[in-house]
């Protein structure tokens, strides 16, 4: 969320975006059988998917690739839009673990379970369970394959930390990393302490915001559907976030998401991080400024066990596409172990789009790259309990958000009253009471169905 949950991101101009957006033909729809159109956002590691294909996929099995590229909230509207009309436009998008359960009760998608019979070498059981999990539809069909798995944790400078005789704890609470913030705020000129996404936007500053809610023992909803947003535990925690962000967090918190702070991070002005796990490959990049300085723990925690989300970007078939097989051959060399080996031989492991394979972690290429963060991030995707994230019962899936159709809107509503909050123009107590009644009226939809 996410990053991912996340995430339009660039890693330091607009060059790179701009790049990104201008794809491979652009998207549109073509008639030609060897010729499908994707959808895809625009992280990183998309980039480097869209550099490779030609190259590479398309050489061999010569199935032409038209890329449209675009930031997150724009290609979730975009692909909502084809797909609920099922206009046929694009035959494959990036999708989430949120989407994917929606999509497929929709029948926006077309289910993958015979493509993955007949492409053993595809190796479905190599997919982490929480992760295939995700993806897979109350049916028991799967709908989407990964790029790439996620959850959320914390990465800092090691080195920094040293230099004030600090050591962070690999589960530390978060009472310990709002103290660790106010020791290394100003350690070096321009640094703040920690970086926390204010942006609007449910999978942007939602995404962290829900973990934190859920381990202050908060929920968005009871079991019963009551609506839970200006609960004690939920108000408590939003406070600290909001005071966290203001005291010791990046300038502007009000409008920095997962790019504003990946950049805030590679370039030194903030000491701690916490977001999806899928930056630590950016940030530990080979032209990374940054690389080999940071160390991570895992989420932080109040009242649970631990609180990461669980994210992925997947590649759905969109169930009016005409081209469903040469649809598959894409997603399975995408989201295959020898996409993997081609990134990390031509890009760098540390850039692979690790989160989804058990043989990820078992590569010693790779580990030998990413063994900085390798270890925490197996640790906390593996740990992630989606149906059970906080410390009450839930009516819906979810950890940093809520598994219904409506969560994109009221999250989205939410996040902005609380990011003014973060600015200063709104009290986390206003924020709070209006988005309860917004709440209110989205649980009273499902209470007593």
């Amino acid at each position: 969320m996410r990053s991912h949950l996340r995430v339009a991101a660039a890693l330091s101009t607009a060059g790179l975006v701009v790049a990104a957006c201008s794809g491979a033909g652009g998207g549109g729809s073509s008639d030609d059988a060897q010729s499908i159109n994707v959808l895809m956002v625009n992280n990183p590691q998309m980039v480097d998917l869209q550099k490779l294909t030609t190259d590479n996929f398309t050489k061999q099995t010569g199935i032409k690739v038209n890329f449209t590229v675009l930031p997150e909230n724009d290609v979730r509207d975009k692909i909502s839009q084809d797909f609920s009309s099922q206009a046929g436009q694009y035959d494959v998008a990036t999708i989430s673990n949120y989407e994917t359960p929606i999509y497929a009760k929709n029948q926006w998608l077309a289910p993958l379970d015979d493509h993955i019979k007949g492409d053993p070498a595809f190796d479905q059981a190599d997919i982490l369970e929480p992760i295939s999990k995700s993806l897979t539809a109350a049916d028991g069909k799967v709908y989407a394959e990964p790029f790439y798995g996620e959850a959320s944790m914390l990465m800092y400078r090691k080195d920094v930390l040293d230099a004030k005789g600090i050591t962070m704890p690999e589960k530390p609470t978060w009472q310990q990393v709002a103290d660790i913030a106010a020791q290394v705020d100003g350690a070096q000129p321009g640094m703040k302490g920690i970086c926390l996404r204010g942006q609007p936007g449910w999978g942007e500053l939602m995404a962290p915001l829900t973990t934190v809610v859920n381990t202050f023992g908060g929920t968005w909803f009871a079991e019963d559907w009551q609506a839970k947003v200006n609960a004690p535990e939920f108000a408590e925690a939003t406070k600290f976030y909001v005071d966290l962000v203001r005291a010791h967090g990046e300038p502007g918190a009000a409008q920095a998401g997962f790019a504003e702070c990946l950049n805030s991070m590679t370039q030194s002005k903030t000491a701690m991080w916490y977001d999806a796990t899928s930056a630590a490959g950016q940030l530990e990049a080979d032209n990374s400024p940054v690389k080999g300085k940071l160390a991570y723990a895992q989420a932080p925690v109040v009242r649970t066990e631990a609180s990461q989300w669980l994210y992925t970007w997947a590649f759905g078939v969109q169930k009016a596409s005409k081209k469903t097989d040469a649809a598959w051959k894409f997603i399975s060399w995408a989201s295959g172990k020898e996409y993997e080996k081609l990134v990390g031989t031509t890009e760098g492991w540390a850039k692979v789009p690790d989160g989804k394979r058990a043989s990820t972690y078992a590569n010693p290429d790779y580990l030998a790259k990413g063994g900085a963060f390798a270890k925490q991030v197996e640790e906390a995707i593996k740990g992630a309990k989606p149906d059970d994230p906080g410390t009450t019962k839930r009516p819906a899936p979810g950890i940093q958000f809520v598994g219904i159709p409506e969560f994109t809107d009221l999250g989205t509503q939410v996040s902005q009253k609380i990011s003014a909050a973060i600015a200063g123009s709104s009290s986390v107590d206003d924020a709070l009471a209006q988005s309860q009644e917004l709440a209110t009226k989205v649980g009273a939809k499902y209470a007593g169905k």
